[in-house]
């Protein structure tokens, strides 16, 4: 094996990150084509295949994941180690990578992003949705945005917004066609609108009320990925939708939807930031979580 520098690996961990090569050239300042020949020149030093690519797809290889389990936790420490420098400086300077859903990106992500920025002029922020949990730290992420309940125990959570509530919503039309429901098993006498998480499992709909908790598998000839896409099917008769309350209220409220099944949505925890415990905090993820717990977001 051919000596390899610690800068020939940049190429790889921004191609393992992204798993594009426009996105991974972009973040490292190149053209796809160079980084493709620099990636070919690391896989001929080493003598290894690290990724398998396709026309649509790039992954890793097994010897690409062991490569990156090693040297991505080695890469993040020097990221903080020149992070720490940002307290020479009187005010942090960087960028601050948090991967989210699209629900939480628009509902309580991006206005307080807004304000952040505002106040940070040296600090920039790339936000990626996923609908799906990432390993945040492979994918070189600095925080992520979730509900309280699908957070790892490891991770430190910060409250980035009050409770949500979930509302079960159709258009006007639909009821004109069938009952309104009474109880969440009703619900399965109506054409709903599934939702499939990225690992292609089919959500159950949960509800609950006086204690008594329910999760409805409801049918429909409309299945989706995102709730976003979800509630604008619903705007259009395809079904009946189930969404955060804060994604409809307008819609009810000009009775473009109408909402059924109040009393079995009840109230659950919200929005969290959440990160690593590191020993180290980058000085912009600080900033950020010193903003939040400021703005009294949690509340």
């Amino acid at each position: 094996m051919q000596m390899v520098s610690p800068s020939d690996l940049s190429p790889f961990l921004a191609l393992a990150r992204h798993r594009s090569f426009r996105r991974a050239a972009d973040e490292i300042g190149c053209t796809p084509s160079a980084l493709s020949h620099a990636l070919k020149a690391l896989e001929a030093r080493l003598d290894l295949r690290l990724f398998n690519r396709t026309t649509r797809s790039v992954a890793l290889t097994e010897a690409g994941e062991r490569l990156l389990a090693r040297v991505a936790p080695a890469f993040r420490d020097i990221e903080d180690a020149l992070d720490d420098l940002n307290e020479l400086r009187g005010a942090p300077v960087g960028r601050l990578r948090i991967n989210t859903a699209r629900a939480s990106a628009k509902m309580v992500l991006l206005p307080l992003v807004a304000r952040f920025l505002a106040a940070h002029p040296r600090i920039s922020i790339e936000i990626v949705v996923a609908n799906d949990l990432v390993d945040m730290v492979s994918k070189g992420f600095d925080a992520g945005i979730r509900f309280g309940e699908v957070i790892a125990q490891d991770m430190i959570a910060v409250p980035i917004g009050p409770r949500q509530r979930t509302a079960i919503v159709a258009s006007p039309s639909i009821f004109e066609r069938y009952p309104r429901p009474t109880a969440p098993d009703h619900l399965r006498e109506l054409p709903c609108i599934g939702l499939r998480f990225g690992s292609g499992r089919l959500y159950a709909w949960e509800f609950e009320r006086g204690g008594v908790e329910l999760s409805v598998e409801v049918d429909g000839a409309l299945v989706v990925d995102d709730q976003d896409v979800m509630v604008e099917a619903a705007l259009l008769g395809a079904g009946v939708a189930y969404a955060f309350e804060d994604q409809v209220i307008a819609h009810i409220e000009q009775h473009r939807l109408v909402r059924v099944l109040e009393d079995w949505c009840p109230y659950y925890t919200g929005f969290y930031l959440y990160y690593p415990s590191r020993r180290q905090m980058p000085a912009t993820l600080r900033a950020f979580v010193d903003f939040l717990k400021a703005s009294g977001t949690g509340t």
